[in-house]
C-alpha cells in the first residue's frame, strides 16, 4: 500500500504539472467563460448601438410597395404592426421602385406586394437570421383570414376572436422528458468519451515510454508491478476527475454570474439545472468506465516494446469504446434509448458506463436494472484489473518481439 501511495502521488503530480494538461484545462475554462459571458457582452454592444440609433432617431428602413385602392389601405397597418422595429416607408412605382431603393442603399430591405397573398422580398444580403419573409407570411395570412371572415358576415371583432382562438393542452410525463434531457446527456456522454479515451491512451503511453527507455528495469526492482500499474491508473483517473471538476465547476460559476442573461435559453438553463442524482450517476459510471479501460490500456502498454507500437496495439480497445459511443449516440438521435441493443449494452461492462447512464438520463429504468448493471460493471472492473495486473507484471519484462496471446498465456501460467 505504501508503494501504491508513493507511485500515485508521483504520477498525479507529474500529470498536474504537465504543460499540455494545464494548457488544455485553462483553454477549456477560458472558452467556457467567454461563451457564458457572451450574452452580456453582446448586450453591451447592442445597448451602445441602440443609444446611437435613438440619439439619431433612426431605424432600419423597410421600403413597401402596395397595390392601390382598398387592398393597399387595408395592408398598410398590417405591415406597420408586423414590422414595428422598422421605419416602414411606402413607395409609389411598384416593385421596380423597391428594388432600386434597396440596391442604392436607401432602404435595408423591401416588399413589393402584388396581391393579398403574394409579394416579392428584396434584400441586398440575405442573412441566416433574416425572418422578415416569415413575419410577412404570418401577417398576410392573418389579414386574409380576417377579411374572408368579415366578408362572410361576421363583425371584425368576431373574426378576430375566431383567429385568436388557440387549443390548450397539458403534457403529463410519467418517465423522462427526452427533449429536455437530450442536450446535457449528450454533453456528459461526450465528456466521458473524451476523458476516458484521452487518459487511457496516456496510461498506455507512459508505460511504453518507461519500458522503451529501460527505466522500467530500475523501477521494477524497487516497486511491485501491480502497485506501479494501479498507481498510474488511479492517478490518471484522479487527474481526469480534477479536470472535469474544473471545467464543469467553472461553467456552473460562470452561469450563476450570467443566469439572468441566459434566462430565455431553455437548452442552457436545462443543462445547468441537472438533478443531483444524475451527477452522482455520472461520477459512478465515469469512475468504473475509466478504470476498466485504463486497466486495459495499461496492460496493452506493458506489452509494447517501442512507443511506435502503442497506436496499433491499443486499436482494438479504442474501436470497442468508439463503437459503444456511436451505439449510444445513434440511439439518442433515434429517440429510442430503450432498444434491444442499448439494453444489451447496458449490462456489458465495456459499454454499460455510457449505455446505462444514457438510459437513466433519458428513460425510466427500473432500479433493479441499474443495480444489476452497476454490480456487473464492478465485477468487470475487478476481473479486468486482476487480469491486467498479471499481464502488466509479465509484459514489462518482455522485450524484443511483440508478445502474442499464446506467449502471454504461457507466461501467466508460470506466474
Amino acid at each position: 500500500m505504501k508503494q501504491f501511495g508513493k507511485i500515485f502521488q508521483f504520477e498525479l503530480r507529474g500529470i498536474l504539472k504537465n504543460k499540455v494538461f494545464l494548457g488544455v484545462t485553462l483553454f477549456l475554462v477560458v472558452a467556457i467563460g467567454v461563451v457564458m459571458f457572451l450574452p452580456n457582452l453582446s448586450a453591451l454592444f447592442q445597448t451602445g448601438g441602440e443609444e446611437e440609433q435613438t440619439s439619431a432617431g433612426e431605424l432600419p428602413v423597410l421600403a413597401l410597395s402596395l397595390p392601390e385602392g382598398e387592398l393597399g389601405d387595408r395592408l398598410t397597418p398590417v405591415f406597420a404592426a408586423a414590422f414595428a422595429d422598422y421605419a416602414v416607408t411606402p413607395l409609389p412605382g411598384g416593385a421596380r421602385a423597391v428594388e432600386q431603393a434597396v440596391a442604392k442603399g436607401e432602404a435595408d430591405c423591401g416588399f413589393a406586394v402584388q396581391t393579398d397573398r403574394s409579394y416579392t422580398y428584396y434584400v441586398t444580403d440575405l442573412a441566416l437570421t433574416d425572418d422578415n419573409p416569415d413575419r410577412a407570411d404570418a401577417a398576410l395570412e392573418e389579414a386574409y383570414r380576417l377579411t374572408a371572415l368579415t366578408q362572410s358576415g361576421l363583425s371584425p371583432e368576431q373574426a378576430a376572436d375566431i383567429l385568436a382562438a388557440r387549443a390548450e393542452h397539458t403534457v403529463v410525463t410519467l418517465g423522462k422528458d427526452q427533449m429536455q434531457n437530450f442536450f446535457y446527456t449528450y454533453l456528459m456522454i461526450f465528456a466521458l468519451y473524451m476523458v476516458i479515451l484521452l487518459y487511457g491512451q496516456m496510461v498506455a503511453t507512459n508505460v511504453a515510454v518507461e519500458k522503451s527507455s529501460r527505466a522500467m528495469e530500475v523501477l521494477i526492482t524497487s516497486a511491485k508491478p501491480v502497485a506501479m500499474m494501479f498507481g498510474k491508473v488511479f492517478a490518471s483517473c484522479t487527474a481526469g476527475l480534477i479536470q472535469l471538476a474544473a471545467v464543469f465547476g467553472s461553467a456552473m460559476l460562470f452561469y450563476q454570474l450570467n443566469e439572468s442573461a441566459w434566462a430565455g435559453n431553455g437548452l442552457v438553463a436545462a443543462f445547468f439545472h441537472i438533478p443531483v442524482g444524475l451527477f452522482v450517476y455520472l461520477l459512478v459510471f465515469f469512475l468504473f468506465g475509466f478504470l476498466i479501460y485504463a486497466f486495459l490500456y495499461g496492460a496493452i502498454g506493458s506489452t509494447a516494446s517501442k512507443l511506435e507500437d502503442i497506436n496499433t496495439s491499443v486499436m482494438p480497445v479504442t474501436f470497442l469504446f468508439i463503437i459503444a459511443f456511436f451505439v449510444v449516440v445513434f440511439s439518442m438521435t433515434s429517440g429510442n434509448v430503450d432498444n434491444l441493443l442499448m439494453k444489451i449494452c447496458s449490462f456489458v461492462p465495456f459499454t454499460s458506463p455510457m449505455a446505462m447512464f444514457t438510459r437513466i438520463c433519458m428513460s425510466a429504468v427500473p432500479w433493479y436494472e441499474i443495480a444489476l448493471s452497476l454490480a456487473l460493471l464492478a465485477v468487470g472492473v475487478a476481473a479486468v484489473g486482476w487480469v491486467s495486473a498479471k499481464i502488466y507484471r509479465v509484459g514489462v519484462l518482455l522485450y524484443g518481439t511483440k508478445p502474442t496471446l499464446r506467449t502471454l498465456a504461457a507466461a501467466l501460467k508460470r506466474k
